[in-house]
């Protein structure tokens, strides 16, 4: 094996799992990070002594991510809490644990429509059992020789079943679900269709229920510390990670790629791993947009990405007894069901009194992710994608005060779950898309990759697809963009992928 110079754009989770995977082969590996910490939608950041994830709260699939942890020596140096949720509205107040837990509580909140209800979840079982081979398990793709065989056994057997319940469902979403079983603009009917991403495809709906409730999972260290661990790992391999160093071109020749240009230096490469934004790889990053074919270029600017989200973040001066004692939980997710929401029209100014919002304490998880008798709160809420003119971007006193305004009515409807909130409140903060965005290179502030709607899926394939090649030679995607609906595993099943087709 011929050791090859590689350049890896942004320092996420795929980024730095494909600059490990590679540093440890011999590989000369230069990993770019325009931020000034590692991690990109992995990362955290502390105030006051209060620590607040940046990006990802908490990923399923733990076998991937154990796999991964494992090959990397990394196994005892980050430890995983299992995801304690809790469901509240004006109707109903219980722990999700389980696809049936969910229906026996929505059929006790609403008996006139427990026959829907039944309905409704008798589907949506069918195809989350389907999934639970899955579940806990490392994918084929993260080992070689016999070993890849025998991972893909499991797949193999439950695969006939599971791809004809896909093809069953195939294009639809919880919408349509939700209109089969419910009258519209009921709670039952509002209840299913705000369910997750908006407009979620049933294929993601049944995942929800089949890795929510089993195999969902809080890093207690945060998931900075993640990202440090990596960063560490990969730098003793004698990997170069650059802090601070945005890449403003990728560099092709003779239609392979060949480098990078970080602050205005040229950087030669055998290969470039893009770990970024998809949309800006190839409609900013690209030196020779000529290589992307134009119809290929135009379905990228036309893409339609996954919801970004407004986040407050809070210390307080409560206890973790204390706010442990409201919440009953580490994550609450909180529906008014009292509106139909429209999350495809950015204009509705009263979106974020209407819609439901969810609490995370990660406090709870770890205390000393906060000062000694306190504790940490995170208050989120989906939004239309450039809701409100885009937030008045680029007008920064309208963007503060219609970002203050949102902040303050998500704190004060918090306090539905933890009464007085406002009055025990030392340190805040927010994030918005355009947050998001600036931190994360993400278009529109994008939490999990491209839409989750199927009717605007990017990739042929649906859902489940993935793809790190490109038109262009030599350049691959090591992200959670190379999936349809993105995540922790999406981005490290990307890098193995990666890894595996750098030789």
């Amino acid at each position: 094996m011929s050791m090859k110079t590689i350049a890896i754009i942004g320092s996420g989770i795929g980024g730095l799992t494909a600059g490990n995977l590679l540093a440890g082969r011999g590989h000369h590996v230069t990993i770019f990070e325009s931020h000034t910490s590692p991690g990109g939608y992995t990362a955290g950041f502390r105030q006051k002594g209060f620590y607040f994830e940046s990006g990802t709260l908490a990923f399923e699939s733990s076998g991937v991510f154990l796999k991964t942890m494992e090959d990397l020596g990394l196994k005892d140096r980050v430890h995983l809490a299992k995801a304690r949720n809790r469901m509240v509205s004006p109707y109903y107040d219980f722990r999700f644990e389980s696809c049936e837990g969910f229906r026996e509580a929505l059929a006790a909140a609403f008996p006139s429509e427990k026959a829907a209800v039944n309905a409704c979840f008798a589907e949506i079982s069918a195809v989350s059992k389907a999934m639970r081979p899955f579940v806990n398990k490392p994918y084929p793709m993260q080992f070689s020789g016999l070993g890849a065989v025998k991972a893909m056994l499991s797949y193999l057997s439950s695969g006939p079943k599971v791809f004809k319940l896909f093809k069953r469902y195939r294009g639809q979403s919880v919408n349509d679900i939700a209109d089969r079983h419910f009258r519209k603009a009921t709670p039952p009917h509002r209840l299913i269709t705000n369910l997750g991403y908006p407009r979620m495809g049933i294929i993601g709906l049944a995942g929800y229920f089949a890795m929510i409730s089993e195999d969902y999972w809080h890093v207690v260290e945060g998931m900075q510390h993640l990202a440090d661990v990596l960063a560490d790992r990969f730098r003793r391999n004698g990997g170069d990670l650059r802090l601070g160093a945005p890449v403003e071109k990728i560099l092709t020749k003779d239609g392979a790629a060949a480098g990078v240009v970080s602050r205005g230096v040229s950087y030669e490469a055998d290969a470039v791993i893009s770990a970024c934004d998809y949309k800006r790889t190839f409609l900013e990053l690209i030196d020779d947009p000529s290589l992307i074919p134009p119809v290929q270029l135009e379905k990228i600017r036309n893409a339609a990405v996954s919801e970004g989200i407004f986040t407050v973040y809070l210390g307080l001066s409560l206890s973790n007894e204390e706010l442990d004692r409201s919440l009953r939980a580490y994550t609450v997710a909180y529906s008014p069901l009292a509106y139909d929401l429209d999350f495809e029209d950015p204009n509705d100014p009263a979106h974020f009194a209407k819609c439901g919002f969810s609490m995370h304490s990660l406090s709870l998880i770890n205390p000393s992710l906060a000062p000694k008798g306190k504790s940490s709160l995170m208050i989120q809420a989906i939004c239309p994608t450039r809701w409100q003119n885009n937030w008045h971007k680029g007008d920064q006193e309208r963007y503060s005060v219609l970002k203050e305004r949102v902040k303050a009515a998500l704190i004060e409807r918090a306090e539905t779950i933890v009464p007085d909130l406002g009055s025990r409140i030392e340190f805040e903060d927010a994030a918005t898309p355009l947050t998001y965005e600036r931190y994360t290179g993400n278009a529109d502030g994008a939490t999990s990759a491209w839409s989750w709607d199927p009717r605007k899926a990017f990739y042929e394939g649906g859902m489940m697809s993935a793809a790190v090649g490109t038109p262009v030679r030599g350049l691959f995607i090591g992200s959670c963009w190379s999936n349809q609906i993105g995540g922790v595993p999406g981005a490290i099943a990307a890098a193995y992928i990666c890894a595996k087709k750098i030789r």
